[in-house]
Protein backbone atom coordinates (compact mmCIF):
# COMPACT_ATOMS: atom_id res chain seq x y z
CA UNK A 1 0.00 0.00 0.00
CA UNK A 2 2.73 2.00 0.72
CA UNK A 3 4.22 1.54 -2.86
CA UNK A 4 0.44 2.31 -4.17
CA UNK A 5 0.47 5.96 -2.34
CA UNK A 6 4.59 6.47 -3.84
CA UNK A 7 3.28 6.08 -6.91
CA UNK A 8 -0.21 8.33 -6.29
CA UNK A 9 2.10 11.14 -4.88
CA UNK A 10 4.73 10.46 -8.23
CA UNK A 11 1.44 11.04 -10.41
CA UNK A 12 0.73 14.16 -8.74
CA UNK A 13 4.08 15.69 -8.75
CA UNK A 14 4.12 15.04 -12.06
CA UNK A 15 0.45 16.50 -13.14
CA UNK A 16 1.86 19.69 -11.30
CA UNK A 17 4.57 19.68 -13.17
CA UNK A 18 3.26 19.52 -16.44
CA UNK A 19 0.38 21.95 -15.08
CA UNK A 20 3.19 24.35 -14.63
CA UNK A 21 5.04 23.88 -17.94
CA UNK A 22 1.16 24.50 -19.20
CA UNK A 23 1.03 27.86 -17.76
CA UNK A 24 4.16 29.06 -19.06
CA UNK A 25 3.32 28.41 -22.37
CA UNK A 26 0.07 30.03 -21.72
CA UNK A 27 1.76 33.45 -20.72
CA UNK A 28 3.89 33.02 -23.73
CA UNK A 29 0.56 33.30 -25.79
CA UNK A 30 -0.18 36.24 -24.00
CA UNK A 31 2.95 37.73 -24.93
CA UNK A 32 2.36 36.76 -28.89
CA UNK A 33 -1.03 37.00 -29.10
CA UNK A 34 -1.35 34.82 -32.69
CA UNK A 35 0.06 32.08 -30.60
CA UNK A 36 -3.49 30.68 -29.71
CA UNK A 37 -6.07 29.76 -32.43
CA UNK A 38 -8.37 32.84 -32.60
CA UNK A 39 -11.62 33.72 -35.04
CA UNK A 40 -10.13 37.40 -34.38
CA UNK A 41 -9.06 40.14 -31.99
CA UNK A 42 -11.23 39.88 -28.42
CA UNK A 43 -13.01 42.94 -26.71
CA UNK A 44 -9.68 44.63 -25.44
CA UNK A 45 -8.17 44.24 -28.94
CA UNK A 46 -10.53 46.17 -30.94
CA UNK A 47 -11.33 48.71 -28.22
CA UNK A 48 -7.97 49.62 -27.63
CA UNK A 49 -7.69 49.46 -31.62
CA UNK A 50 -8.38 53.68 -31.61
CA UNK A 51 -5.18 54.16 -29.24
CA UNK A 52 -2.89 52.86 -30.87
CA UNK A 53 -0.31 55.06 -32.67
CA UNK A 54 -0.24 53.74 -35.99
CA UNK A 55 -4.54 54.02 -35.97
CA UNK A 56 -5.23 56.98 -33.66
CA UNK A 57 -5.42 59.59 -36.67
CA UNK A 58 -7.93 57.51 -38.52
CA UNK A 59 -10.31 54.76 -36.83
CA UNK A 60 -13.38 55.72 -34.64
CA UNK A 61 -14.72 53.64 -31.73
CA UNK A 62 -18.21 54.71 -31.55
CA UNK A 63 -21.22 52.93 -29.23
CA UNK A 64 -24.10 52.21 -31.06
CA UNK A 65 -26.48 54.23 -29.13
CA UNK A 66 -29.94 55.95 -30.12
CA UNK A 67 -28.97 58.83 -31.35
CA UNK A 68 -26.10 57.21 -33.13
CA UNK A 69 -28.31 54.93 -35.04
CA UNK A 70 -30.67 58.20 -35.63
CA UNK A 71 -28.18 59.82 -37.25
CA UNK A 72 -26.83 56.76 -39.57
CA UNK A 73 -29.98 55.99 -40.87
CA UNK A 74 -30.88 59.92 -41.37
CA UNK A 75 -27.52 59.99 -43.57
CA UNK A 76 -29.42 58.02 -46.20
CA UNK A 77 -32.67 60.36 -46.18
CA UNK A 78 -31.54 63.06 -48.34
CA UNK A 79 -31.35 61.11 -51.64
CA UNK A 80 -35.30 60.62 -51.59
CA UNK A 81 -36.56 61.24 -55.07
CA UNK A 82 -38.81 63.49 -53.77
CA UNK A 83 -36.87 65.85 -52.02
CA UNK A 84 -34.18 66.20 -55.41
CA UNK A 85 -36.76 66.26 -57.90
CA UNK A 86 -39.71 67.41 -56.67
CA UNK A 87 -43.31 66.32 -56.87
CA UNK A 88 -43.59 68.16 -60.66
CA UNK A 89 -46.72 68.60 -62.32
CA UNK A 90 -47.50 67.64 -65.62
CA UNK A 91 -46.49 70.82 -68.31
CA UNK A 92 -47.79 71.72 -71.85
CA UNK A 93 -46.54 70.13 -74.58
CA UNK A 94 -43.76 71.71 -76.33
CA UNK A 95 -42.48 71.41 -79.41
CA UNK A 96 -38.94 70.48 -80.31
CA UNK A 97 -36.27 70.23 -83.02
CA UNK A 98 -36.43 66.65 -84.75
CA UNK A 99 -40.89 66.29 -84.40
CA UNK A 100 -42.51 65.64 -87.31
CA UNK A 101 -45.86 67.73 -87.98
CA UNK A 102 -48.88 68.03 -89.90
CA UNK A 103 -50.23 70.93 -90.49
CA UNK A 104 -54.05 71.15 -92.22
CA UNK A 105 -55.70 74.50 -93.41
CA UNK A 106 -59.19 75.56 -94.12
CA UNK A 107 -60.84 78.28 -96.14
CA UNK A 108 -64.65 79.38 -96.24
CA UNK A 109 -66.17 79.13 -100.17
CA UNK A 110 -65.67 80.44 -102.12
CA UNK A 111 -61.88 79.51 -101.63
CA UNK A 112 -59.30 81.93 -103.02
CA UNK A 113 -55.98 80.51 -101.63
CA UNK A 114 -55.78 76.70 -101.51
CA UNK A 115 -59.48 76.42 -103.28
CA UNK A 116 -60.55 73.70 -101.26
CA UNK A 117 -63.88 75.07 -100.43
CA UNK A 118 -67.08 75.31 -102.78
CA UNK A 119 -70.97 75.70 -103.22
CA UNK A 120 -73.71 73.20 -102.93
CA UNK A 121 -75.48 73.89 -106.25
CA UNK A 122 -78.72 72.57 -105.10
CA UNK A 123 -79.09 73.43 -101.54
CA UNK A 124 -76.96 76.43 -101.80
CA UNK A 125 -74.76 75.29 -98.72
CA UNK A 126 -70.94 76.06 -98.64
CA UNK A 127 -68.36 73.78 -97.82
CA UNK A 128 -64.64 73.70 -96.99
CA UNK A 129 -62.03 71.16 -96.97
CA UNK A 130 -58.62 70.86 -95.70
CA UNK A 131 -55.88 71.30 -96.85
CA UNK A 132 -53.46 69.14 -95.61
CA UNK A 133 -49.81 70.19 -96.31
CA UNK A 134 -47.55 67.04 -96.28
CA UNK A 135 -45.86 66.02 -92.94
CA UNK A 136 -42.18 68.26 -92.18
CA UNK A 137 -39.86 67.69 -89.60
CA UNK A 138 -39.06 70.95 -87.41
CA UNK A 139 -35.63 71.96 -88.40
CA UNK A 140 -32.75 72.73 -86.35
CA UNK A 141 -33.18 76.25 -86.92
CA UNK A 142 -36.75 75.50 -84.91
CA UNK A 143 -38.95 76.01 -87.78
CA UNK A 144 -41.29 74.39 -90.99
CA UNK A 145 -42.17 76.35 -94.18
CA UNK A 146 -46.05 77.08 -94.50
CA UNK A 147 -46.95 78.11 -98.24
CA UNK A 148 -47.51 81.45 -98.95
CA UNK A 149 -45.93 82.32 -95.67
CA UNK A 150 -42.55 80.79 -95.79
CA UNK A 151 -40.60 80.00 -91.99
CA UNK A 152 -42.94 79.64 -88.93
CA UNK A 153 -41.22 79.54 -85.51
CA UNK A 154 -41.99 76.23 -83.99
CA UNK A 155 -39.40 74.73 -81.58
CA UNK A 156 -40.37 75.85 -78.02
CA UNK A 157 -43.83 76.44 -78.50
CA UNK A 158 -47.68 74.55 -78.60
CA UNK A 159 -49.28 73.21 -81.27
CA UNK A 160 -52.07 76.04 -80.22
CA UNK A 161 -49.30 78.85 -80.63
CA UNK A 162 -48.02 77.72 -84.70
CA UNK A 163 -51.73 77.74 -85.44
CA UNK A 164 -53.01 81.53 -84.76
CA UNK A 165 -49.23 82.03 -86.50
CA UNK A 166 -50.49 80.37 -89.55
CA UNK A 167 -54.08 81.85 -88.95
CA UNK A 168 -53.14 85.45 -88.43
CA UNK A 169 -50.50 85.47 -91.47
CA UNK A 170 -53.05 84.02 -93.57
CA UNK A 171 -56.14 86.49 -93.00
CA UNK A 172 -54.94 88.92 -95.47
CA UNK A 173 -54.46 86.17 -98.41
CA UNK A 174 -57.11 83.52 -97.37
CA UNK A 175 -60.86 83.43 -96.86
CA UNK A 176 -61.31 83.10 -93.69
CA UNK A 177 -58.88 80.69 -92.78
CA UNK A 178 -58.86 78.50 -89.81
CA UNK A 179 -55.28 75.91 -89.29
CA UNK A 180 -54.78 72.80 -87.01
CA UNK A 181 -51.39 71.42 -85.85
CA UNK A 182 -50.81 67.79 -84.94
CA UNK A 183 -47.62 66.09 -83.82
CA UNK A 184 -47.45 63.12 -85.81
CA UNK A 185 -44.16 61.25 -84.19
CA UNK A 186 -42.70 62.86 -80.76
CA UNK A 187 -38.83 63.16 -81.60
CA UNK A 188 -37.95 65.41 -78.47
CA UNK A 189 -40.01 64.76 -75.77
CA UNK A 190 -38.80 61.43 -74.56
CA UNK A 191 -37.79 59.64 -71.52
CA UNK A 192 -34.79 56.47 -71.86
CA UNK A 193 -35.76 53.68 -70.05
CA UNK A 194 -32.45 51.50 -69.73
CA UNK A 195 -31.41 48.33 -67.68
CA UNK A 196 -32.49 45.42 -65.80
CA UNK A 197 -35.94 45.80 -68.10
CA UNK A 198 -37.96 43.51 -70.78
CA UNK A 199 -36.72 46.51 -73.22
CA UNK A 200 -35.07 49.53 -73.46
CA UNK A 201 -37.15 52.34 -74.43
CA UNK A 202 -37.74 55.52 -75.45
CA UNK A 203 -40.66 56.63 -74.19
CA UNK A 204 -42.75 60.09 -75.39
CA UNK A 205 -44.01 62.30 -72.80
CA UNK A 206 -47.61 63.67 -73.16
CA UNK A 207 -49.51 66.22 -71.78
CA UNK A 208 -50.71 63.45 -68.72
CA UNK A 209 -47.51 63.58 -66.99
CA UNK A 210 -45.85 60.36 -67.31
CA UNK A 211 -44.14 58.86 -63.86
CA UNK A 212 -42.01 56.64 -63.05
CA UNK A 213 -43.58 53.79 -62.69
CA UNK A 214 -45.24 54.41 -66.19
CA UNK A 215 -41.55 54.72 -67.76
CA UNK A 216 -41.41 51.01 -66.43
CA UNK A 217 -44.54 49.71 -67.38
CA UNK A 218 -43.75 51.00 -70.88
CA UNK A 219 -40.04 49.27 -70.70
CA UNK A 220 -42.16 45.64 -69.95
CA UNK A 221 -41.22 45.62 -66.63
CA UNK A 222 -38.21 44.59 -64.49
CA UNK A 223 -36.53 41.11 -64.94
CA UNK A 224 -35.66 40.51 -61.29
CA UNK A 225 -38.01 40.50 -58.10
CA UNK A 226 -38.95 43.89 -56.65
CA UNK A 227 -36.53 44.10 -53.65
CA UNK A 228 -33.51 43.39 -55.70
CA UNK A 229 -34.05 46.41 -57.86
CA UNK A 230 -32.90 49.99 -57.35
CA UNK A 231 -34.10 53.05 -59.69
CA UNK A 232 -31.39 55.47 -60.59
CA UNK A 233 -32.89 58.16 -62.08
CA UNK A 234 -30.06 61.04 -63.93
CA UNK A 235 -31.89 64.50 -64.69
CA UNK A 236 -28.91 66.74 -65.87
CA UNK A 237 -25.96 66.35 -63.31
CA UNK A 238 -28.44 65.17 -60.49
CA UNK A 239 -28.17 61.35 -59.95
CA UNK A 240 -30.34 59.74 -57.65
CA UNK A 241 -31.02 55.82 -56.70
CA UNK A 242 -33.33 54.71 -54.95
CA UNK A 243 -34.92 51.06 -53.85
CA UNK A 244 -37.80 50.24 -56.40
CA UNK A 245 -39.41 48.62 -53.02
CA UNK A 246 -39.30 51.90 -51.63
CA UNK A 247 -40.86 54.01 -54.47
CA UNK A 248 -43.66 51.49 -54.81
CA UNK A 249 -44.55 51.68 -50.84
CA UNK A 250 -44.47 55.78 -50.89
CA UNK A 251 -46.32 57.48 -53.79
CA UNK A 252 -44.27 60.49 -53.23
CA UNK A 253 -41.11 59.15 -54.90
CA UNK A 254 -43.51 58.06 -58.00
CA UNK A 255 -41.92 61.56 -59.44
CA UNK A 256 -43.42 63.13 -62.54
CA UNK A 257 -40.76 62.46 -65.25
CA UNK A 258 -39.23 65.34 -67.09
CA UNK A 259 -37.76 65.29 -71.04
CA UNK A 260 -34.33 64.41 -71.15
CA UNK A 261 -34.26 62.06 -67.90
CA UNK A 262 -33.15 59.01 -67.75
CA UNK A 263 -34.06 55.79 -66.17
CA UNK A 264 -31.86 53.43 -65.41
CA UNK A 265 -33.03 50.25 -63.50
CA UNK A 266 -30.39 48.37 -61.72
CA UNK A 267 -29.69 45.23 -60.13
CA UNK A 268 -26.57 45.53 -57.51
CA UNK A 269 -26.09 42.94 -55.44
CA UNK A 270 -25.59 44.39 -51.98
CA UNK A 271 -23.86 41.89 -48.99
CA UNK A 272 -22.24 42.40 -46.01
CA UNK A 273 -19.95 40.07 -44.17
CA UNK A 274 -19.96 38.27 -40.50
CA UNK A 275 -17.09 36.59 -39.23
CA UNK A 276 -16.38 35.83 -35.75
CA UNK A 277 -18.77 34.06 -32.93
CA UNK A 278 -21.96 33.74 -34.87
CA UNK A 279 -23.93 30.59 -36.01
CA UNK A 280 -21.86 30.93 -39.52
CA UNK A 281 -19.26 32.82 -40.98
CA UNK A 282 -19.67 34.36 -44.56
CA UNK A 283 -20.46 37.08 -46.94
CA UNK A 284 -24.70 37.25 -46.94
CA UNK A 285 -26.74 39.31 -49.39
CA UNK A 286 -29.36 41.67 -48.99
CA UNK A 287 -32.20 43.27 -50.48
CA UNK A 288 -31.66 46.50 -51.60
CA UNK A 289 -33.81 48.07 -49.21
CA UNK A 290 -31.47 47.30 -46.88
CA UNK A 291 -31.68 45.63 -43.79
CA UNK A 292 -30.98 46.58 -39.90
CA UNK A 293 -28.45 45.20 -37.30
CA UNK A 294 -31.05 43.01 -35.69
CA UNK A 295 -32.01 41.74 -38.87
CA UNK A 296 -28.31 40.68 -39.57
CA UNK A 297 -27.42 38.63 -36.55
CA UNK A 298 -30.68 37.16 -37.50
CA UNK A 299 -29.22 36.18 -40.88
CA UNK A 300 -26.01 35.05 -39.37
CA UNK A 301 -27.90 33.04 -37.16
CA UNK A 302 -27.41 34.51 -33.89
CA UNK A 303 -24.57 34.70 -31.76
CA UNK A 304 -23.06 31.11 -30.54
CA UNK A 305 -23.95 30.55 -26.77
CA UNK A 306 -20.71 28.65 -26.29
CA UNK A 307 -18.35 31.26 -27.58
CA UNK A 308 -19.50 35.06 -28.06
CA UNK A 309 -19.14 37.99 -26.14
CA UNK A 310 -22.20 39.61 -25.80
CA UNK A 311 -20.82 42.91 -25.18
CA UNK A 312 -18.52 42.72 -28.46
CA UNK A 313 -20.28 43.12 -31.07
CA UNK A 314 -18.82 45.28 -33.74
CA UNK A 315 -19.57 46.90 -37.70
CA UNK A 316 -16.40 47.92 -39.31
CA UNK A 317 -17.58 50.55 -42.25
CA UNK A 318 -16.15 53.22 -43.89
CA UNK A 319 -18.37 55.96 -43.15
CA UNK A 320 -19.69 58.91 -44.58
CA UNK A 321 -18.90 62.06 -42.39
CA UNK A 322 -21.81 63.35 -42.50
CA UNK A 323 -23.28 60.31 -40.49
CA UNK A 324 -21.11 60.80 -37.62
CA UNK A 325 -22.63 63.01 -34.86
CA UNK A 326 -19.36 64.85 -33.94
CA UNK A 327 -17.21 66.72 -36.90
CA UNK A 328 -14.27 64.72 -38.43
CA UNK A 329 -10.90 66.55 -38.76
CA UNK A 330 -12.00 70.08 -37.79
CA UNK A 331 -9.03 72.55 -37.87
CA UNK A 332 -6.50 69.24 -37.47
CA UNK A 333 -3.94 69.20 -39.83
CA UNK A 334 -4.26 65.19 -40.65
CA UNK A 335 -7.75 65.26 -41.06
CA UNK A 336 -9.11 61.59 -40.03
CA UNK A 337 -10.29 60.50 -43.67
CA UNK A 338 -9.05 58.25 -45.98
CA UNK A 339 -8.39 59.51 -49.52
CA UNK A 340 -11.73 58.74 -50.66
CA UNK A 341 -13.05 61.07 -48.15
CA UNK A 342 -14.40 58.28 -45.82
CA UNK A 343 -13.88 57.81 -42.15
CA UNK A 344 -13.13 54.15 -40.87
CA UNK A 345 -15.34 53.41 -38.21
CA UNK A 346 -16.13 50.76 -35.84
CA UNK A 347 -19.30 50.44 -34.31
CA UNK A 348 -19.81 48.89 -31.20
CA UNK A 349 -23.05 47.16 -29.45
CA UNK A 350 -23.47 45.39 -26.23
CA UNK A 351 -25.93 43.06 -26.37
CA UNK A 352 -26.32 42.68 -22.70
CA UNK A 353 -27.80 45.60 -22.38
CA UNK A 354 -31.66 45.17 -23.28
CA UNK A 355 -32.27 48.45 -24.97
CA UNK A 356 -29.85 47.75 -27.36
CA UNK A 357 -32.21 45.30 -29.12
CA UNK A 358 -34.21 48.44 -29.71
CA UNK A 359 -31.50 50.29 -31.15
CA UNK A 360 -30.45 47.37 -33.26
CA UNK A 361 -33.64 47.54 -34.97
CA UNK A 362 -32.89 51.05 -36.32
CA UNK A 363 -29.13 50.67 -36.94
CA UNK A 364 -28.70 50.44 -40.91
CA UNK A 365 -26.16 47.60 -42.22
CA UNK A 366 -24.64 49.26 -45.57
CA UNK A 367 -23.08 47.11 -48.52
CA UNK A 368 -19.68 45.81 -47.41
CA UNK A 369 -20.11 46.40 -43.88
CA UNK A 370 -18.31 43.83 -41.45
CA UNK A 371 -20.07 42.26 -38.70
CA UNK A 372 -17.48 40.77 -35.93
CA UNK A 373 -18.12 39.24 -32.91
CA UNK A 374 -15.62 38.41 -30.56
CA UNK A 375 -14.92 35.02 -28.25
CA UNK A 376 -15.52 35.52 -24.56
CA UNK A 377 -12.89 35.38 -22.13
CA UNK A 378 -14.76 31.61 -20.94
CA UNK A 379 -14.17 30.56 -24.56
CA UNK A 380 -10.37 31.55 -24.58
CA UNK A 381 -9.60 30.11 -21.02
CA UNK A 382 -11.69 26.92 -22.57
CA UNK A 383 -9.05 26.92 -25.33
CA UNK A 384 -6.21 26.89 -22.58
CA UNK A 385 -7.69 23.89 -20.91
CA UNK A 386 -8.12 21.97 -24.08
CA UNK A 387 -4.19 22.52 -24.58
CA UNK A 388 -3.37 21.80 -20.47
CA UNK A 389 -5.51 18.99 -21.34
CA UNK A 390 -4.02 17.82 -24.74
CA UNK A 391 -0.66 18.13 -22.90
CA UNK A 392 -1.71 16.67 -19.18
CA UNK A 393 -3.51 13.05 -20.09
CA UNK A 394 -1.01 11.81 -22.67
CA UNK A 395 1.76 12.80 -19.89
CA UNK A 396 0.02 10.76 -16.85
CA UNK A 397 -0.79 7.72 -19.70
CA UNK A 398 2.58 7.40 -20.60
CA UNK A 399 3.55 7.45 -16.76
CA UNK A 400 1.18 5.15 -16.02
CA UNK A 401 2.01 2.60 -18.91
CA UNK A 402 5.57 2.92 -17.70
CA UNK A 403 5.34 1.72 -14.71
Amino acid sequence: MTQGLVGWAHDIRSVAALGVWAVSVLSGCSTYPGSLPAAGPSLEQVTSTPQKSSAAELVRLIDVTDPVARKVAASEAHHLFSETFGQGTAQSYRIGAGDVLEVSIWESPPASLFGTGQVETRSGASTARPTVLPEQMVNVQGTINVPFLGSVPAAGRTPQQIEHDVVQGLKAKANQPQALVRVTRNASLYVTVIGEVANSVRMPLTAQGERLLDALAAAGGIKQPVGKMTLQVTRGNQVRSMPLGSVIEDPRQNVVLQPGDVVTVLNQPLSFTVLGATAKNEEINFEAQGITLAQALGRAGGLQDARADARAVFVFRFEDPAALLDPVGGGNSRAATTPEGKVPVIYRVDLRDPASFFTAQGFPIRNRDVMYVANAPAAELQKFLNIVSSVVVPGVTLRNLSQ
